[in-house]
């Protein structure tokens, strides 16, 4: 069976950076859910980070810093979570995964800008900067037909 590696955010755990989660309830992942096809996970989580944590934004892709507000540094965490993600999708022949977007870790296509002022630009989280260098295709939470219709070719 089709496996699909999903942050866990968005499967209703409480593991966002603000002790919250991301759930929207859709019927899709509900489905994909119920058929076993769900793989949970959390890079940050995974990498040992606590919750609730500071919230971290990317400073610099080249080198790779990440930091929150107060400066403390937090690039090793994501890169050991983002090696556990591509790991995890390894040993259960992922191809695809649903992730937030936004993400330091799982954001594709816009995060934060290192500022913490709540302004996006063009880039791609940890996590999703390495599923992608290995081929890996990465939907977000608003891709969710988009993600069916790859799974149904």
């Amino acid at each position: 069976m089709r496996k699909i590696l999903v942050s866990s955010c968005l499967l209703g755990h409480k593991v966002r950076y603000d002790g919250k989660h991301s759930a929207s309830g859709d019927d899709l992942i509900q489905q994909w859910s119920d058929r076993g096809m769900i793989v949970p996970f959390c890079p940050e989580v995974a990498a040992g980070l606590p919750i609730p944590r500071p919230a971290v934004e990317i400073l610099s892709q080249h080198p790779l810093q990440l930091r929150d507000a107060h400066a403390i540094d937090y690039t090793e965490a994501f890169i050991k979570g983002a090696k556990m993600a591509f790991r995890l999708a390894q040993q259960h022949n992922i191809d695809c995964v649903l992730l937030k977007s936004k993400s330091p870790s799982c954001g594709r296509d816009f995060i934060y800008d290192g500022l913490f002022q709540q302004q996006l630009i063009a880039g791609h989280g940890v996590t999703v900067n390495l599923l992608m260098r290995h081929s890996i295709k990465v939907f977000t939470e608003h891709e969710l037909p988009l993600l069916q219709e790859y799974l149904s070719q």
